[in-house]
């Protein structure tokens, strides 16, 4: 199962696009499960087993399939164009604007959705390329268990000397 550990930029633009497809899934599928368990838990509300299964199906699969036509697009547009630039992000998040407006049964949905994840696919790709982040990781900061006196004035009774 070494595919499951696979990130998006281990092989290069336009080659292996099983493992491209694997790593934007395991984002989408994240993405929708927990969308989905809002959705379920506070918005729809669904009554019953099946119905809640049909919840998560409905929210996790376009989201998976948002993810699987942009690595496609992107890889087919690599290969075709014959250059590794920020339009092919672009070609992507179009694509994946498509998956969205068919999802929604809106095509200006789909249009506006595609503008905007195009717009973001490019600035991610132009952040590969200058070598920033476009979703820096999250720094973890541990903490000791002292107590520290934030006070401004200290107490009348400690000022004494009582």
């Amino acid at each position: 199962m070494s595919f499951l550990k696979s990130q998006y930029y281990d092989y290069p633009e336009g080659q292996d696009a099983f493992g491209k497809i694997v790593a934007t899934n395991k984002y989408a599928a994240s993405v929708g499960l927990a969308w989905s368990t809002c959705d379920v838990l506070m918005l729809s509300k669904p009554q019953g087993y099946l119905p809640t299964l049909g919840r998560f199906a409905y929210n996790t699969g376009p989201m998976m399939g948002m993810a699987t036509a942009f690595t496609l697009a992107t890889l087919v547009s690599t290969n075709v164009r014959g250059k590794d630039d920020k339009l092919n992000y672009f070609i992507g998040g179009v694509a994946a604007g498509a998956v969205y407006g068919a999802w929604k049964r809106n095509h200006v949905a789909g249009l506006v959705a595609g503008f905007f994840f195009g717009i973001a696919g490019a600035v991610k790709k132009l952040s590969k390329q200058e070598g920033w982040e476009f979703f820096p990781p999250i720094k973890h900061q541990s903490s000791s268990l002292t107590i520290h006196d934030f006070t401004i004035m200290k107490d009348p009774a400690h000022r004494s000397g009582k």
